[in-house]
């Protein structure tokens, strides 16, 4: 343990799932630390899902996306203002290890904290942190998250504590589902075509389980495949469009969730409901499988240091193999 944490910022600025996976850290940083305030960078379209959480002093956004599309000076010199004037940290934990959000921990202060050269995608992040832990690259990434708070800070996390954690984010909304049937969530988007399970084979899933099938779908392309789906299959209706806090919400109430390698499927574990991850191009490194929360892989192989968005094997995984898991997932009741 260290003396005097009273302030802690924590940069992490992407993707939706990463950041869902980085939220466990805050109730350990809190447990050994409850009087310190902790202060989240993060990329604006992201801020929602945060912004209000009980751990939470304050959520501060940026917009880098932004940035680099319009290349404006006056905005870059905003940014920079914006985050050397967000005051002292006794600590700043980089929990990206990229050199964009290892810049951005350096603009908001000296005592900075991350990867180690040998422990990062980008070496050069390294180079701007004070402090650094090694936690090999190919370490599952939630241990990575957890293991580099905790060297961080001086305190010890393993996989009992992990398995114990409380639900990520609080409940705000309640939801009506069916109660004559299971009610299983299935999310049909990815951030890349090769980590979605094909729109057809979802039909065949939805058929072969016969439970009330609720598909989530985050934009318009998703909402045509997810209406295809529910074309083609009687127990197949859309969710609504749902904000970030209401899909936490909504999740949080199904018995079941079934999923790409994406945000919303981290969810489910995050609230620590039953989940299936489909995983390609991916692997099982990139979610925590535990007695309810499962990953199915496909049969390629997978180069960490270099993953191939062409890998579309995930459409060899066979729906009963899905269909077998979900049904043993929901008879077990956990």
């Amino acid at each position: 343990m260290k003396t005097d944490m009273n302030k802690i910022a924590i940069v992490r600025l992407s993707a939706l799932g990463d950041i869902v996976n980085s939220a466990l850290v805050l109730q350990f940083i809190h447990k050994h630390y409850p009087n310190a305030e902790i202060e989240w960078i993060t990329e604006e379209l992201f801020a929602p899902l945060l912004q209000g959480h009980p751990l939470l002093h304050k959520v501060h956004t940026i917009n880098l996306k932004r940035l680099k599309k319009e290349k404006s000076l006056t905005l870059l010199k905003e940014t920079i203002s914006k985050l050397r004037s967000l005051g002292e940290f006794d600590l700043i934990i980089d929990m990206q290890g990229l050199l964009k959000s290892a810049i951005v921990a350096r603009l908001i202060g000296k005592n900075t904290h991350g990867f180690d050269k040998d422990s990062s995608r980008e070496a050069l992040s390294s180079l701007f942190y004070k402090t650094s832990s090694h936690i090999a690259y190919t370490q599952n990434v939630i241990k990575r998250n957890c293991f580099l708070v905790a060297d961080a800070l001086g305190f010890l996390i393993d996989d009992a504590m992990i398995l114990a954690k409380e639900p990520l984010f609080e409940i705000g909304q309640q939801f009506s589902f069916n109660q004559e049937r299971k009610n299983i969530a299935i999310v049909i988007g990815a951030s890349w075509e090769s980590k979605k399970y094909p729109k057809e084979r979802v039909v065949e899933l939805s058929n072969a389980l016969k439970e009330n099938i609720l598909l989530i779908w985050g934009n318009e392309t998703e909402r045509e495949e997810a209406a295809f789906i529910a074309e083609h299959s009687e127990y197949a209706i859309l969710a609504p469009k749902l904000s970030l806090p209401e899909l936490v919400s909504f999740i949080s109430q199904v018995d079941l969730l079934i999923g790409n390698d994406t945000g919303p499927t981290h969810m489910a574990w995050a609230q620590n409901i039953p989940s299936i991850t489909l995983l390609g191009p991916t692997t099982t490194r990139m979610i925590y499988e535990t007695p309810k929360n499962r990953g199915i892989k496909s049969p390629s192989s997978v180069n960490l240091n270099k993953i191939d968005k062409n890998d579309f094997s995930l459409q060899e995984i066979e729906v009963e193999r899905i269909a077998q898991n979900a049904r043993e997932l929901l008879s077990d009741g956990i």
